[in-house]
């Protein structure tokens, strides 16, 4: 669903929501400037390369991870190299001055209604949050869905999580009357 060899398009990391265009780039919902990744303050957007989770990445993978979820299971290389090799999961990173920054994880899927996507695994460096770093992250995802025909891109955000909830909705996304149900398996 990916290519390794997809350009690294500028993406504004001072973005305030999504943006869509003219020459040959997909709308955003409010029909705004091109989708893609954004280059300012040197943050660059891209999908993640099998370089780019080389063994010495894994720090810095794991420092992202654990800013988001307390009980994910331990992050491993062979992991994100699955990540990055699967159809159906295009991880999307941003580096700011070089250092990884964010990331963010979508997932595509075909089923008999039509092609959907579904964004997962959302996170800015604390150090980096409110410059714009999430919007292009979640700019650059829903610009490949759209190229990959997805009907729709949904996402969950956990309440609390105010400033993700503002910048969705700034983005266009509509909170949706559902429920979400879920089933754990032990350990």
């Amino acid at each position: 669903m990916t290519s390794s060899n997809e350009p690294q398009r500028p993406v504004s990391a001072a973005s305030n929501g999504a943006r869509g265009g003219t020459n040959g780039n997909p709308r955003s919902p409010n029909g705004n400037e091109p989708h893609g990744p954004i280059r300012s303050r040197l943050v660059i957007v891209s999908v993640a390369t099998p370089d780019d989770v080389a063994d010495d990445a894994l720090p810095a993978f794991r420092h992202l991870l654990s800013q988001l979820s307390s009980h994910a299971p331990p992050l491993t290389a062979a992991t994100l190299r699955e990540i990055v090799a699967s159809p159906a999961t295009i991880l999307f990173i941003a580096r700011a001055e070089g250092t990884l920054a964010g990331m963010l994880t979508l997932a595509v899927f075909r089923i008999p209604s039509g092609t959907r996507a579904w964004i997962e695994d959302v996170v800015v460096d604390p150090a980096q949050r409110q410059s714009g770093i999430g919007a292009a992250l979640v700019e650059a995802a829903v610009a490949k869905a759209a190229n990959l025909g997805a009907r729709t891109v949904d996402l969950t955000s956990r309440p609390d999580r105010e400033a993700a909830n503002r910048l969705y909705q700034r983005m266009s996304f509509v909170r949706r009357d559902t429920n979400v149900y879920r089933l754990s398996f032990p350990d």
